[in-house]
């Protein structure tokens, strides 16, 4: 047919996981991290204190995952304190110390978090508020049930989520185990499913995306109920974890996890998001704030510090910095003055 060689050539779409700059730029500060971590402070990277790191930094890890899904929408959510403190809560307090009454706290926690997700989703996806404001109030909400059920008081967790949350396997913290079975999960489900491809083309565009029929409502809606979720399973194994979790232990994850998604790599504005990077990022940050811990530094200064992380990956993702160079030196190039 004559008519076919017309118009851009058609080309063999490449694979889905494909390595990333944002992946490629925080293993290289990761890499350069440890080096930094092993001359100034080396009893950052001793086993000991990695065995501690770890299952925090998978904590992180899964709640950055569900960030990263909820910017994926163009959206970002600011109830992961709540979210996380709730299931906190909600395991620790629900079997009082019991190991049987464990797995119906889990169950009961887990449709908070889906009932917490469908609000979301309802506030933002179908009603059009900010996401904000919706999440913002979200989390007001959340924390209403955890001081309902604590009253703010402590309780320790049940052996059972102690074993399963911060037991060692193969000389590696179970909770890495989970939180790589998460990303596992997310990563294909992103990436490999004609759902996942979708989604990602809702974020990136949901004005083309609804004018060539896809569910853009849905999507988004859908990304707060499995960023909840994640949240959820973050906050449970926090709660085994530590021994006596306080009922606001999720006010550390928030700057945290946007920065992680950040630093990663995947854009503010939406579309496609960075999964592996996320996790290595959350991974950076919780070696960073050992290496400064190990410094002797106060906590304003390692909060100064998740700061600073989070402007240098703004700054590197999503300035132009071509433009910029272009303001600050203007062209080159002499314009001829006529006579």
């Amino acid at each position: 047919m004559a008519g076919a060689s017309v118009g851009r050539p058609l080309v063999k779409p490449g694979p889905r996981f494909t390595v990333s700059r944002g992946l490629i730029t925080i293993t290289v500060a990761l890499v350069a991290l440890v080096v930094a971590s092993a001359v100034f402070a080396p009893t950052s990277i001793q086993r000991g204190t990695l065995l501690g790191m770890l299952p925090f930094a998978a904590v992180l890890a899964i709640v950055a995952l569900g960030q990263t899904l909820v910017v994926q929408q163009g959206g970002i959510d600011l109830s992961v304190p709540g979210a996380v403190s709730l299931a906190v809560v909600i395991v620790t307090h629900q079997p009082k110390g019991v190991d049987s009454r464990l797995l119906p706290a889990v169950a009961f926690a887990l449709a908070v978090a889906v009932a917490a997700g469908i609000g979301n989703g309802i506030l933002i996806g179908r009603l059009g508020l900010n996401p904000i404001v919706a999440t913002l109030g979200m989390n007001a909400l959340l924390y209403a049930g955890v001081l309902g059920i604590s009253a703010g008081a402590p309780r320790r967790t049940t052996e059972l989520l102690a074993r399963v949350s911060d037991g060692i396997t193969l000389g590696v913290p179970n909770a890495v185990y989970f939180a790589l079975l998460a990303l596992a999960v997310a990563a294909v489900a992103v990436k490999l499913t004609v759902a996942g491809r979708r989604f990602e083309a809702v974020g990136a565009n949901p004005v083309a995306a609804w004018a060539t029929g896809l569910k853009v409502t849905r999507h988004r809606a859908g990304a707060y109920i499995w960023a909840q979720l994640l949240y959820c399973l973050a906050g449970i194994l926090l709660a085994g974890i530590i021994s006596q979790p306080t009922a606001f232990q999720g006010d550390a994850y928030l700057l945290p996890s946007v920065a992680a998604v950040v630093l990663g790599g995947t854009s503010l504005l939406g579309g496609r998001g960075y999964l592996v990077a996320t996790a290595v990022a959350a991974l950076f940050l919780s070696q960073l704030e050992q290496f400064v811990l190990a410094l002797g530094v106060t906590f304003a200064v390692r909060t100064l510090v998740e700061a600073a992380a989070l402007a240098v990956g703004v700054a590197l993702y999503s300035l132009d910095w071509r433009a910029m160079r272009r303001r600050l030196f203007g062209s080159t190039r002499t314009v001829p003055v006529s006579t």
